[in-house]
Formats: structure tokens, sequence, C-alpha cells
């Protein structure tokens, strides 16, 4: 028996639009407009879907942007805020950094170790004691960034050269009840993190407090070292491509993150101890919601295979990463 050719072209044509209907987008965004705040009231920059991809750019921290235009006011001026359509309070944000590129050939630094950083003696004795913002060069076809300012053996015979590690400071949605809270703070909304592996192929997951979570970014840094230890990166504009995704009524306390290698948690406060508690908690948390573990065998587990990092010592609030090696995790 012949089969009907009309119906069979119907449920193509209908699997087809299915499809179309379910494609993602890339959004193609320059922006003009920058914010200082994490905040609902700002208006939304852009409206993406889960799955969509978005290429921005982003200015650095102190509103210089990728022409050399002084365009915005510091600290930290945000990209944004990304409405993302769907989201909800008790969500899950999920946004993968596809791609964070330098570009601009100028970067600038402090050049004295941050007062937190180091011993109180240390500072008083001081005989350098002028705070010098610093220029750097940034050679992207070598993947370097260099300090050519020498003279009077000033900074180092020779200069400085490093690789680059361009990563993204800032990076955060709205807090809850329209609170308007500093793009140079970090907390439970992600914001000024200042986590040196912040770059492409990292995966953040971030609580959902506001309809549209409302997604801001900036503060981009060639590189930092870790814990910002004086008090800047690397500071540039930076090209930035990311993905954003939503797991439904997915709640989380604490930004997590995964790389390639690590799952972590951010927590920020202060002291630098109440950050760590903040972290350590997230994380046991998540290996027994996600990976099997029972409320004792997290702790055990966690015991003898977790790691920290120290992201920021210098914002008004310091963070703290806890993480744990994907190799050791039991297979979900």
């Amino acid at each position: 028996m012949t089969r009907p050719i009309r119906p069979l072209i119907a449920v193509i044509v209908l699997a087809v639009a299915r499809l179309t209907v379910h494609a993602a987008d890339t959004h193609q965004y320059v922006p003009d407009r920058f914010y200082n705040t994490y905040s609902a009231a700002h208006p939304p920059a852009l409206h993406v879907k889960p799955g969509d991809r978005v290429v921005t750019k982003t200015i650095d921290a102190g509103g210089v942007d990728w022409n050399g235009r002084s365009v915005a006011q510091g600290p930290n001026p945000e990209t944004g805020p990304f409405y993302i359509d769907g989201a909800e309070p008790g969500d899950m944000l999920v946004v993968t950094i596809v791609r964070v590129e330098t570009n601009r050939t100028m970067a600038y630094s402090s050049s004295l170790l941050a007062p937190y950083t180091v011993d109180p003696g240390a500072i008083a004795a001081r005989v350098d004691r002028e705070p010098k913002r610093l220029t750097w060069t940034i050679d992207k076809a070598k993947g370097v960034a260099r300090l050519d300012q020498t003279a009077g053996g000033e900074i180092q015979p020779g200069g400085i050269e490093l690789p680059l590690k361009p990563m993204l400071g800032c990076i955060g949605v709205a807090p809850a009840r329209k609170e308007a809270i500093s793009t140079s703070a970090p907390g439970a909304w992600g914001g000024n993190m200042d986590y040196a592996s912040m770059g492409a192929g990292a995966r953040l997951m971030l609580p959902v407090n506001e309809p549209g979570a409302l997604l801001f970014l900036g503060d981009g840094h060639a590189r930092m070292g870790e814990g910002e230890p004086v008090g800047t990166g690397l500071e540039t504009s930076m090209d930035v491509e990311f993905t954003v995704d939503l797991v439904k009524k997915k709640a989380i306390g604490w930004p997590r993150m995964e790389t390639s290698t690590h799952i972590l948690v951010l927590g920020s406060a202060r002291p630098l101890l109440e950050a760590f508690q903040h972290a350590t908690t997230e994380l046991q948390k998540w290996l027994q919601a996600d990976y099997g573990f029972t409320e004792r065998g997290a702790q055990t587990f966690m015991g003898q295979a977790s790691e920290y990092e120290i992201a920021n010592v210098v914002d008004p609030n310091f963070t703290v990463v806890a993480k744990i090696p994907k190799a050791l995790l039991p297979r979900r």
C-alpha cells in the first residue's frame, strides 16, 4: 500500500517549524549606556532566551572604551542588563563564557600592594609611597602584556612581560527587592568577585532574584594575580561572547561555577573567614544535591578533596573559592 505523501509532508513541515521556534539566536549588542549598580530598576538592554548567544563589549573599570574614549564613570561600569526571558526567582541562571578577548593595545594597573594584603608594618616601612598608575602595552599577536617603564630602575630592569589571561572581574545579576548595590561589591548575586579564572570556558551559575534575572558584566582584565593584591588587574576593555541557559526551580545560595577541571563555589563577605564559610557551606549543599552524597558523606569527602583559592581581598567584600577536582567526583 502506498503511503499518502501529503500527511508525511505536513509532519516534516511541523517538525521543521518546531526546530525553528526553538532555534537559538545570536545577538550582536554594542553598548552605549553603562551602570554602576546591580539593580532591577535599570531598563533591560536586550531580551534574550535560554540557549541564545550574545556578542558584546565591555569598557574598563574607569569607564574608557575600546577606542580610548571616556564614556562612563567608575567604578566598574557594567554592560547590560540582559533580560533572560522566562527567568523567575528561584531559578538558576547558567552563563557560559565562550570568548573574552582584549580589544585595544593599552591596559593600566596600580603598583602598590593593597593594605589588606601585607603586614601593617610593611606599609609603614615603605620608602616609595606614591600610588602611581602604570600603563601596560597589550600585544595580542604575541599574547603578552608588557610594562616598559624602567627609568632609574623604578620598575624592573628590562621591564616586565607576562602572558595574557583575559577574564571578567564582574559578572552578576540584580539582587532581590530592587535593591541597588555598587558594582565594586561582590555577593550572593555574583558581582565584583574578581576571580582570575573567570575566562573563556567558564560556566557560571547564578541565583535568579528578580524576573528576567537581569545579567550585568564588565571590569575586564588582560590578566590579574590571584587575590587582586594591588587592587586592580590589567584593566582594559573587552570583546565578550557568552550563552545563557536556565534551570527552573533550582535555587542556589551562592554563585557556582564549572571549569574544565573543577566545580567551585564563590563566597563573598567580610571578614575573610565568613567568605570561606559561605563557599564551603554551598559546596557541601551542591555535593549532596547533585552528586549523591549524604550529609556526612559530603563532609567526609570535602575533608580530603577540597581546595581553596582567594579571589580578592581588596573589594568591599572579600571572595573565597571552594572547589573540588572533577577527577575526584563520582560519576553522575
